[in-house]
């Protein structure tokens, strides 16, 4: 596999943190673990996003981002634009990270080799066996379903009912407030009740019924006709079988991906989907986000 196709970037250059993490690094007798690994796929199709895209070889801003995140979480990062990797040994990584789009199955303008739609379902069973698996931004935008974009389906593709939910649209860049559905979740803690933040904010919909949703979008007051709606889940977390599926529709921006509380948030997510804490998943959808299946009917 080529270099420009396959970067480890363990000890890449850091990207600034503010936020330390302490990482269980030794078992019994004092012996040093096997780091946990994680694969970050960010092949994209169609619209490339800056915070994934790489210029020559140099890692992308978010590879280093998310690098320098593991490196503090004890959590080396493998990253790849790849999709060849999903045919090869998936056994060696623990849990996987995407930020993908459209479907990555499809080739794009920039060569990248597509996943193949047997790597694709060997992705999907290590996920039912136990891997742990991060989404973001625009993961939730991949195997869209066909049809009216503006109803809720349940006939989804196995990618979309893994994650819990998909793209519809978005809006403007804009703040907005983000309310904290689950305080005790790993990365929540120490948070205020709420934050704002300025992000390109999604619209979701095909929400599974048992998810455990952590960080809520707060629509009143947004401009943009896809957020005329009530209040709908944002960041979210459930089992796929043995598997941790931990979703957040945030991350578009370059200054997020390098300032608090997305780096605690990702922090908290990391050491939950590779299994170094454990948390109550509750399905708590209607419970937090009542109305969230109610879609607003205009366009942007």
């Amino acid at each position: 596999m080529r270099r420009r196709d396959l970067l480890k970037m363990v000890g890449a250059a850091a990207v600034p943190l503010a936020l330390p993490l302490a990482s269980p690094s030794f078992a019994s007798f004092g012996q040093p673990r096997r780091p946990k690994r994680i694969l970050y796929f960010t092949r994209n199709v169609g619209y490339y996003h800056s915070v994934v895209r790489r210029t020559g070889d140099a890692p992308s801003h978010s590879e280093r981002a998310l690098t320098e995140l593991g490196r503090r979480a004890g959590i080396e990062v493998e990253c790849t634009k790849d999709g060849r990797v999903f045919d090869g040994d998936l056994d060696r990584f623990d849990a996987f990270a995407f930020y993908t789009n459209n479907d990555p199955t499809a080739p794009n303008d920039r060569g990248d080799p597509p996943m193949t739609g047997e790597g694709k379902r060997r992705f999907l069973d290590a996920v039912a066996r136990g891997k742990g698996f991060l989404a973001f931004h625009s993961a939730c935008a991949c195997w869209r379903t066909p049809g009216p974009a503006k109803e809720n389906r349940k006939d989804v593709d196995p990618y979309i009912a893994m994650i819990g939910g998909e793209f519809i649209e978005h809006g403007p860049q804009q703040e907005a407030v983000m309310r904290v559905a689950s305080p005790e979740f790993p990365g929540m803690r120490g948070l205020a009740p709420s934050f704002r933040l300025t992000e390109e904010w999604y619209a979701v919909k095909n929400f599974a019924d048992d998810l455990h949703v952590i960080l809520v979008q707060e629509t009143a007051g947004m401009r943009g006709a896809c957020y005329q709606r009530p209040p709908y889940p944002s960041t979210w977390a459930r089992r796929h079988g043995e598997g941790r599926v931990y979703v957040t529709t945030m991350a578009h921006r370059e200054n997020v991906w390098v300032e608090d509380p997305f780096q605690q948030i990702v922090l908290g997510a990391l050491a939950w989907i590779v299994g170094d804490v454990d948390a109550d998943l509750p399905a708590n959808l209607d419970a937090v986000t009542p109305r969230c299946r109610e879609l607003a009917t205009g366009s942007n």
